[in-house]
């Protein structure tokens, strides 16, 4: 039986009902503890922190508490975060007008295929926790085109921030983590090895690594960072492979 941790599923719904209670029997069933939430935004934020999975019970009382899904819209948002829905057509088209449909990992129509639902979750999380999760990547760029094109060429294999600048950067890294920064040299505001000092003297980010992506590329830049000890320095002619290749070998390491 897998053994999948507690506090990385929460189920949201209005009210504890029968079968929200039968699926949990199910999902411990499995080897997934899951976390029992009511659709209030101070009982979920208990459990913000760890929430790897959200399954989420639509229902009238839902619709109707709309800071509720705007608040989970806002959590897909600032994490990598999996979201199922259990719902109607009706619930389904309530919650894409406040929550992106691309955020939405499954949808289950009632009646429920309680079965079915078990497996995916259980596949969700093979897939997505511990050492099979995709790493998240935070790219730190001004140049919004760049900065998209890399985020296309990584977002099959990794999950992937965006910030235009080190104060969004910092901001982002306050809700989420990160396993790499791909941060530019040049930015209006604080630059990169402002950023990447940031950075390391925080107690909560020190430990993240940061390489360079720029258009840096003279011998007094590059010396500039030393001292800072980014894990590389990589130059924007870099192509799509040569990158990918740079970024397995440093997570296979």
């Amino acid at each position: 039986m897998n053994n999948f941790g507690i506090e990385k599923v929460v189920l949201i719904s209005a009210n504890e009902s029968f079968l929200a209670k039968s699926l949990i029997t199910k999902l411990e069933s499995a080897g997934v503890i899951p976390i029992f939430s009511h659709a209030n935004i101070k009982e979920i934020e208990k459990y913000a922190a760890e929430m790897e999975l959200v399954i989420l019970f639509m229902s009238e009382e839902l619709e109707n508490a709309p800071e509720v899904l705007v608040y989970l819209k806002d959590r897909s948002q600032d994490k990598e975060l999996g979201f199922m829905l259990i719902g109607e057509e009706s619930e389904y088209e309530t919650l894409i007008k406040t929550f992106p449909e691309q955020n939405i990992t499954e949808w289950f129509k009632r009646p429920l295929d309680i079965d079915d639902l078990v497996k995916k979750v259980c596949l969700y999380l093979e897939e997505n926790t511990g050492e099979k999760r995709k790493k998240n990547i935070l790219i730190v760029d001004d140049d919004i085109t760049y900065m998209r094109t890399v985020y296309e060429w990584l977002k099959d294999s990794y999950h992937v921030g965006m910030a235009a600048n080190g104060v969004q950067a910092i901001s982002y890294l306050t809700k989420n983590s990160a396993d790499l920064v791909l941060l530019d040299y040049e930015m209006p505001g604080a630059n990169g090895p402002q950023v990447l000092s940031m950075l390391k003297t925080d107690s909560e980010t020190g430990h993240i690594p940061v390489m360079f992506l720029t258009g840096k590329g003279d011998r007094e830049s590059v010396l500039s960072v030393v001292g800072l000890h980014p894990e590389d320095y990589l130059l924007k002619t870099i192509d799509k492979a040569t990158l990918l290749n740079k970024l397995d070998t440093f997570f296979n390491r």
